[in-house]
């Protein structure tokens, strides 16, 4: 045996590699403490001293709170960093909508209405007659041409909303296991925790496959785990991907025998070529489901709901929207939409890579943009801690782990898939999406320049949470203590 003074030395740790052994877990950064302060956010069954027993907890027996999506988290903590709405100073990459100002060439947009007297009485909770027929005829026209069945208005439901319409979905499943996917919409997280009769079972989709359901994996699922029912967006929200082509006409084949597919299409016009693939791409193409349905009144895949929740849209802006969707309107509106963001996808994907975050899995449809952190120093390299720190410079994102959808809150967030990801929305206009871009660079140039010391501290409780815990206090001051010297260390070396 050589003697230990001889031995082979293993190769020096990197700097990454070190300070993941400071920050390795919840206790240990302000930003996982901060979410778990909030009402709704602990961990199911995890008892922990001065957390889950707080006072404010008791204020209203019998109420618990829900939680918050993604969305109403991160405008919450924007607005304890001197966020308002309107505010030019600041850039919200976060906030889940597309900008909403006339785009070029596009088909000019109407700014008055006129309403008839009954339309300001309570209309269908299913929507108005007229409407319904119309998403009928688009959906014939576009979908379905020369199909012997086609789409009547007895086939459309119109919801107030997106939540609402999940809302309806969930109230109609039974006690069933009910499939989903991580990555997707942050939403479903509540829908799937609320309603307690369905069991919710999760699969995780993977970077190397494109962020794509695997179909045989679902059918795997089906088989072995007795899935009921699949739910599913698509395209996709977080990922900016889609099911299209022969894979979608394939689910579609799988809801033909003992499960029931709901499909959220929200972002169905808003689809791109992949970079490099523009030839293969036709302006103004649209997916949904709809096409590769044989009889429309049989096939048990549903695009729609309908309950007893709530009352109904909105009966004057339901006639509003008829002849918006005229199918030559439609069509020409997707083709200035799909040119618009295209320009607009290509000029963010363009300038992270200058700053050195490639986006491995480019969107092909919506207006997100799923950012993989984890070859960023820790913490940095997270999407709490990284969201935090462009609250400091006037931006908001959202963190990846609101796209794993983990109802009830059982899992440990850094055992979370997309614990180092965030979304980047595209939907805004060009010169906010420079102005959030540029706080990224400022973020990333500090951190080169001043190293961690002073990430992952200093962040404002919200007016909603609960005080932190003294020993979460006195692990993230630990924490920051040990990566200031290894810091130190590390740079005297």
């Amino acid at each position: 045996m050589e003697p230990s003074n001889q031995r082979p030395q293993p190769p020096p740790l990197t700097f990454k590699q070190v300070v993941k052994t400071v920050i390795k877990n919840e206790r240990e950064s302000r930003a996982h403490q901060l979410f778990r302060a909030y009402p709704g956010h602990d961990r199911v069954g995890h008892h922990r001293e001065g957390v889950r027993d707080h006072p404010d907890e008791d204020t209203m027996p019998g109420i618990m709170s829900p939680g918050a999506t993604g969305v109403i988290y991160c405008t919450d903590r924007a607005m304890a960093n001197g966020f308002k709405y309107g505010d030019p100073s600041w850039a919200n990459l976060g906030q889940g909508a597309p900008e909403v100002g006339p785009l070029p060439d596009a088909p000019p947009r109407p700014d008055t209405f006129t309403f008839p007297e009954d339309s300001f009485e309570y209309g269908p909770t299913t929507g108005i007659k007229d409407l319904r027929e119309a998403v009928a005829k688009l959906y014939n026209e576009t979908y379905r041409k020369g199909m012997p069945s086609q789409y009547t208005a007895d086939n459309v439901c119109i919801v107030p909303g997106g939540r609402a319409g999940l809302s309806r979905v969930a109230a109609v499943i039974g006690d069933v296991y009910t499939g989903y996917q991580i990555p997707d919409y942050s939403a479903y997280s509540e829908m799937l925790g609320v309603f307690k009769r369905l069991v919710p079972i999760p699969t995780a989709l993977k970077a190397e496959n494109k962020y794509t359901m695997n179909l045989q994996q679902t059918k795997d699922d089906i088989s072995n785990q007795g899935l009921q029912v699949i739910i599913a967006s698509n395209p996709r929200n977080p990922t900016g991907q889609a099911i299209k082509g022969d894979q979608l006409k394939e689910l579609v084949e799988i809801s033909r025998g003992k499960t029931t597919v709901i499909l959220d299409e929200f972002y169905s016009w808003y689809l791109y070529p992949e970079p490099g693939n523009e030839d293969k791409f036709e302006l103004g193409e649209c997916l949904s489901a709809a096409k590769y349905i044989d009889d429309v009144n049989q096939v048990p895949i549903k695009l729609n709901q309908g309950s007893f929740l709530d009352g109904g849209a909105n009966h004057p802006l339901q006639v509003a929207a008829i002849p918006l969707l005229d199918p030559d309107h439609v069509h020409k509106e997707r083709i200035a939409l799909q040119k618009h963001f295209l320009a607009k996808r290509d000029h963010v994907l363009n300038r992270l890579e200058k700053m050195g975050l490639k986006v491995a899995v480019p969107p092909i449809a919506t207006f997100y943009i799923w950012l993989d952190l984890s070859d960023l120093p820790a913490p940095l390299d997270n999407g709490l801690t990284f969201f935090e720190e462009l609250l400091k410079e006037k931006t908001i994102c959202v963190p990846g782990i609101f796209f794993d959808l983990n109802p009830a809150h059982r899992r440990d967030l850094f055992a979370s898939p997309c614990h180092h990801f965030v979304r980047l929305s595209f939907g805004p206009p060009l010169d906010q999406l420079d102005k959030g871009l540029d706080a990224i660079e400022r973020v990333l140039s500090k951190a080169n320049k001043e190293g961690m010391g002073d990430i992952g501290k200093d962040y404002p409780l919200s007016p909603t949470m609960r005080n932190l815990p003294e020993w979460a206090e006195e692990k993230a001051e630990e924490a920051e203590g040990g990566l200031r010297s290894l810091v130190q260390k590390i740079a005297g070396l």
